[in-house]
This record gives C-alpha cells, structure tokens and sequence, in this order.
C-alpha cells in the first residue's frame, strides 16, 4: 500500500460485529458505545439487565444491540456466547475481554483463598476461554481484534488485592501470549490499561479527600480520567487503522506511570 491509499476510512467498524463482556455498564458501556459510534454491531455480555439503557444508546447510533444475559465464569458459557453471537450475527470481528472484579482487604492475612478464585475467574480464566472460542471464528475469516482491559495494575503490584494485580499482570501476559498464537492469521491482540477513572469503583476512593489527593499526586494530567477519554482508544485497536499493532498494551493513564 502506499502512503496515499490511507484515509478516515480505515477507522471505520461499519459491517463488523463486536462481542463486549460487562458491556452494558462502567467502561464497556462506554466501550459498546464508542465502537458503536464507530459502526459496529453490539454483542453485548452481562451478569445482569440495564433496563434498555446501554441498548438504546447504541440503538440511537443505528446498529443492532444484543444482551446476552449469564455468568462468564460458568462453565460451557464462553462457548454459548459464542455460538449466540454467530447465530444473532453470524459472525465475530472483535473481541472485547472486559468484565472484572476487585476485592479489596486492608488486612492481607485475611485475603482468602475464595476471594481470590473469584477474581481469577472473572479476571483472567474468563478472558482465556472466550478468547479460545472466539478464535475458532476468527482464524478461518483470517481476520479479527480481540482487546483485553488491562490495568495500570499490570505493572504495579496492588496493595489490598493481590489477586486483582495478579490477574492483571496475567492478562497481560495472555495478551502477548495470544499475539503470538495469533498473528499468523491476522487477528491483533492487544490490550488497554486504564489509570484512575470516574467510575462507581472508585466512589469512595474519589470522596475520600486524602486518597484522591494522593492520586491526583502521582498523575502528571492533574485529574481522574472520564471514560470518554477511552473511547477514541477502543476504536482505534478494533478498527484497520492498528492492523500493524499487535500484542501490546496502551497505558490510558493520564501519564500516572511516568511519575
């Protein structure tokens, strides 16, 4: 290709179909709704209903919508989000490993072994497993984008929750991991890694006027992200535009690991 042959286009989800796992709430309604805004048709995956929220918001973009509705962490349930995903749409573009958990305890002795299972099932097992029937789809189109989040967590350890930063490392790893499996059949895995966002998560870290301070600190942008600031992001590693970016991580950061 030559310089010349590159446009906006390339940016464009118009015709590709996307599965979002916690898709309807916090940042990947935001991701549904910028890939959306982008063409894409939404496949969206939660544990619970929004009350047509998420699904009006991409309706309004002119796309279809789907909730599908169950546990990513039971089993045979990747596998059924899969095949509903091709029976709604009748294939799958892009991945977006979203859902995830933390649990914090002031107290590591008291993390327990349960607290820690139920995060690396959601957190990292999950990712792995749909990621596995997804590319089923994928490797014979010779084409796809799976997206893992991430977190800055993935490079910093995490005081009280040390399963929410190991499974993040994880996912990061799984991603460069996937890259390599993947490549061969162009299909890029990537990651995104966002800092400290506006969300119900971090309430009451943001309401706490020390903690927020202490953050606000280490972050040379001077505030919390909004989840606006991802969305150009999402678009981007789905879209022909990072065809050439492949198993890596992009910090959304506001600059907190710089400092």
């Amino acid at each position: 290709m030559d310089i010349k042959d590159f446009s906006m286009d390339f940016f464009s989800l118009k015709g590709k179909v996307a599965i979002i796992t916690g898709g309807n709430s916090g940042l990947g309604q935001g991701f549904s709704l910028a890939l959306a805004k982008a063409g894409a048709d939404i496949f969206a995956v939660s544990i619970a209903d929004d009350n047509g929220e998420t699904k009006n918001m991409i309706e309004a973009e002119g796309v279809r919508y789907h909730l599908m509705i169950t546990d990513v962490t039971q089993e045979g349930a990747c596998k059924k989000i899969a095949e509903e995903c091709i029976g709604t749409y009748g294939k799958i573009d892009i991945l977006m490993n979203n859902a995830g958990i933390c649990i914090n305890e002031p107290d590591v002795t008291q993390f327990t072994r349960l607290q820690w299972d139920k995060m690396v099932a959601i957190n990292l097992t999950a990712g792995f497993e749909l990621s596995h029937e997804v590319a089923k789809y994928m490797i014979p189109q010779k084409s796809g984008k799976i997206i893992n989040t991430c977190s800055l967590f993935s490079y910093l350890g995490g005081r009280w929750s040390p399963a929410y930063a190991a499974t993040k490392h994880g996912l990061a790893g799984f991603t460069k991991a996937y890259c390599d499996e993947l490549a061969q059949f162009n299909i890029q895995v990537n990651g995104i890694a966002p800092g400290y966002f506006v969300t119900a998560v971090t309430e009451e870290t943001r309401a706490n006027p020390e903690a927020n301070q202490r953050i606000l600190d280490h972050i040379p942008a001077n505030r919390w992200g909004n989840i606006l600031d991802l969305m150009g992001t999402v678009v981007f590693l789905a879209s022909d535009a990072s065809n050439y970016v492949n198993g890596t991580l992009v910090n959304v950061d506001g600059g907190y690991l710089v400092r």
